[in-house]
């Protein structure tokens, strides 16, 4: 109880430094997670290309980052950039470690849910004249969806728990805070236990809604299903 109680004190007295803390933990984990998926989009789109230097490239860019700690990227860019002449804000720094960092990722499930669509779908859309963009863009992609969304959920709540490593170069956010209490408060356990358990919450409401996101495509591929089983039983 004693524990409870001075958790809950040392939480009411900084609640509004939390809670900047949290939402700047969730402006890293959205912001730099929307970034990966476009990156992560335009490099699957690389690696399923007919054209070998894209898939070359992206396939280096996929291994490279893939295999790079997120700490090991964050620091080289925070002290790197700065002395190749690229001056960035620590937050967006942060950003764009995330983002390039879970691109990697982001590109082989995109890569995983493409090769999962009969190749038949893909003959019969370049037989009545689409191109390679337009067969993506219609017929490869929206079918590749419904098996991507568990996992860029996944890959949603690593970057929402990586987000916590930009710490280390002094962006503003959770874990950076709790750090900043514990050196006032000598109170390891409570403080971490705290940022432990908010993150634990973000990612079950990301889990949650990537589940919700995932029924309701099921949903409407099984409505999109049924008028052509019907029209098949009539012929």
């Amino acid at each position: 109880m004693e524990f409870l109680a001075r958790g809950a004190e040392i939480v009411r007295d900084n609640l509004p430094l939390l809670l900047s803390g949290i939402g700047i933990t969730i402006a890293l984990s959205v912001l730099g997670y929307a970034a990966a998926l476009v990156l992560g989009t335009v490099l699957a789109v690389c690696r399923v290309s007919p054209i070998p230097p894209l898939r070359w490239v992206a396939t280096l860019y996929v291994e490279i980052f893939r295999n790079i700690p997120l700490l090991s990227l964050l620091v080289l860019l925070a002290f790197g950039m700065p002395d190749a002449g690229l001056l960035l804000p620590l937050f967006w720094t942060g950003v764009l470690g995330l983002a390039l960092s879970s691109a990697a990722f982001v590109c082989e499930n995109i890569r995983s849910g493409i090769n999962t669509v009969p190749v038949g779908h893909a003959e019969a859309a370049r037989s009545i004249g689409l191109g390679f963009t337009g067969v993506l863009r219609f017929v490869v992609l929206p079918q590749a969806f419904r098996t991507m969304v568990q996992p860029l959920v996944n890959v949603f709540i690593g970057t929402t728990i990586g987000s916590s490593l930009c710490a280390a170069i002094a962006v503003a956010e959770l874990t950076y805070v709790t750090q900043q209490l514990n050196t006032q408060y000598a109170e390891a356990v409570i403080m971490f236990v705290i940022a432990a358990a908010v993150y634990v919450v973000l990612a079950l409401l990301v889990a949650l809604a990537g589940g919700r996101i995932e029924k309701a495509v099921s949903s409407t591929s099984r409505r999109t299903r049924r008028p052509s089983v019907a029209a098949g039983a009539q012929a």
